[in-house]
Order: C-alpha cells, then structure tokens, then sequence
C-alpha cells in the first residue's frame, strides 16, 4: 500500500488520461461505429475512474492526515467533473458528432443542436453566459477561501485584520497569514489571481461586447 502514497501523483494523472480517453472512445463508439450498448461501457468507465480518484484521495488523507495540494487538486477535478464538466462534455459530444457525422456522410446533430450552435455566436449571450459563470466562481471562491481562512485563523476579528490590510501577502510563506500552511497559502494566493484574471475576462464580454 505504501505504493499508493509513492506514486499517488502518477496514479491520479493517469486515471486522468484514461478518463478522457473514456469519453473520446464513448463518442466514436455511439456516433461513428454506431455502438449504442457499447459505448455506455465507456462512461461507467469513465465513472468509475472518477470514484477510483476520490478513494485515491480518501486513502492518502487517512494515511497521511493532512490536506495536502495532492488532496485540494483531485477534490477540484472531482467538483469540476460533476458541474462544468458535465457541460464541457455536452460540447464535446456536440462537435464530434459534427465531425464524425461529415466523415460519415449522414447527419448526426439534430435541429435543437444547430439552434444552440447559433445561439451561442450571439454577442449577447455569451456575456450572458460569462456573467453567470463569473458569480458563480465568485460564490465559489468566497465559500472556497472561507473555509481556508476558518482553518488558518482563531476568531472573525483575526480575519477582519487580515481584509483590511492585505501586506501579508508580500510574506511568501503562510506564516503572518490567514493559511493554515504554505501548501494552502500558494493554492489561495493563486486561486486568488486566477478569479481576479477570469472576473476581468468573463465581463469584457459585457463591457467590451462582440459586434457578430
């Protein structure tokens, strides 16, 4: 077992791999072989990487009892596989039977799918749609940053400190800082600067909006 904690990294990078390969095959199988019945083989495949994952986390947490970066990375793929990802997959369902179809020569998307292909090159809807992604990153970070500052700090009044006057930040190490460690000080000063880039970027598309 101590195996496991050796190569946890390789371990969750390749049932990674193999979960992407699961759903490519999954669609190539439905739409250009036409395998309905086998094709949904792959996505149990697909699930069951993803619960090989969360007990490849469980495991190393009760081994090791502590959050490492290890743990906070396969709990966002984990939480990105059962939100965004799901849409993510939509999507790619949607283009490889646009292509696989033009291989084909038979007309695997459906009137519904052309509806959404042009709704989505509407100006108006895409800054709708970064809107609401935006809020709902910003909901998810402050819940995220939370929970890293509750662990990291004794009261409120502690934490009110740390917002008025953020030159902690200049430390480069979570001592003098809301983290608990520096583990979780580097992924909250990162995700900070990822959310602060994807706010700006998301409402470009309302303030700056696309003529066509």
């Amino acid at each position: 077992m101590d195996m496991i904690l050796n190569y946890n990294w390789e371990l969750f990078i390749t049932a990674e791999i193999l979960s992407l390969v699961a759903l490519i095959l999954f669609c190539i199988f439905r739409y250009f072989f036409n395998k309905q019945r086998l094709s949904i083989v792959f996505i149990f495949l697909f699930l069951f990487l993803l619960v090989l994952e969360a007990l490849l986390g469980l495991y190393v947490y009760t081994h090791t009892g502590e959050i490492s970066s290890f743990l906070i990375i396969i709990a966002i793929f984990i939480i990105y596989a059962c939100t965004f990802g799901v849409f993510d997959f939509i999507r790619l369902d949607r283009w490889m039977r646009g292509k696989i179809g033009k291989l084909r020569g038979v007309e695997l998307l459906t009137p519904k799918d052309y509806e959404i292909m042009e709704r989505n090159k509407d100006p108006k809807y895409i800054a709708k749609k970064y809107r609401i992604s935006s809020f709902i990153h910003l909901v998810i970070f402050v819940i995220g940053q939370s929970i890293f500052w509750i662990i990291g700090t004794d009261s409120i009044a502690e934490m009110k400190s740390y917002i008025t006057d953020f030159s902690w930040l200049e430390n480069g190490v979570s001592e003098g800082t809301p983290y608990p460690n520096d583990t979780i000080f580097s992924i909250g000063v990162i995700w900070g600067i990822v959310f602060i880039v994807d706010f700006i970027y998301s409402w470009s598309y309302t303030l700056f909006p696309n003529k066509k």
